[in-house]
């Protein structure tokens, strides 16, 4: 049975813009889902996603939510100037960025090119810097304007193989701590949601399969699920929290404890 976490009805966020990176599937579709159930309107980012950005949409709005579709690379900042204008453009302001955008990749370090680690650190580093920054006159404009990073876990504790994914990720947190410093007089918080082991699919071209040795489950004994980072970035961009800023949130069945 899939959860409804995340999809409770409410309408804390109604007035709201969206802002979503990497928002197509997985984590970043619940995520735009949730915020959309909140009352937000969403713009949904993808770059190579793009049917599934448009199914995203389509979900959205069949639930009687508002929601749009912008294909733009994080990591062109032509591309993110217009993204940012076009959700500007859509729906007259922007309060919450979520920045989602990534790229799984996993190669031994001696084998990592210049040109892998670039894209990566580009796509999930220098993209949520780009895509904030850009949003940062709108989000000040409004007020009460809420920036979640969504980091990952081996940013914490470090993976084999993934030393640029490891490298940005860590980024991030770094990030959120430097950012809810310099935005806090503008009411933005800035916060770093962190997955564990989360129930997502596989399906991207080039993406690198599962890795069958990592079969081990957290304490709470499964894999988390969409859903439940979603219902936290939410809580994030809501009127609770306005008290928090600077964190960095991790979501792992226990899987690993700071």
């Amino acid at each position: 049975m899939a959860t409804t976490i995340g999809m409770r009805p409410g309408q804390e966020l109604a007035g709201k813009v969206a802002l979503v990176t990497g928002g197509a599937r997985n984590i970043g579709r619940a995520i735009c889902r949730s915020l959309a159930s909140g009352g937000a309107s969403v713009m949904i980012n993808a770059n190579t996603s793009r049917a599934e950005a448009a199914e995203t949409c389509a979900m959205i709005e069949a639930a009687g939510g508002t929601a749009a579709v912008h294909v733009a690379d994080v990591t062109d900042p032509e591309a993110v100037a217009a993204l940012v204008d076009a959700t500007v453009r859509r729906f007259g302001r922007i309060d919450i960025v979520v920045n989602n955008a990534a790229v799984r990749a996993e190669t031994p370090f001696a084998e990592i090119t210049q040109a892998e680690w670039q894209r990566v650190i580009s796509i999930i580093l220098e993209g949520a810097f780009l895509v904030t920054q850009a949003c940062l006159p709108h989000l000040s404009k409004a007020g009460a304007g809420a920036v979640v990073m969504i980091g990952g876990q081996t940013g914490h504790k470090g993976a084999a193989g993934r030393a640029h994914v490891v490298a940005a990720k860590a980024g991030l947190a770094g990030l959120t701590k430097g950012l809810a410093l310099d935005l806090a007089p503008m009411d933005i918080t800035v916060n770093n949601v962190v997955p564990g082991t989360i129930d997502t699919v596989r399906g991207l071209p080039g993406a690198p399969p599962r890795p069958t040795h990592r079969t081990s489950l957290p304490p709470l004994g499964r894999r988390g699920e969409p859903e439940e980072i979603a219902a936290m970035v939410r809580m994030l961009c809501g009127p609770d929290a306005r008290y928090l800023t600077g964190q960095t949130i991790h979501i792992n069945g226990g899987g690993w404890l700071p």
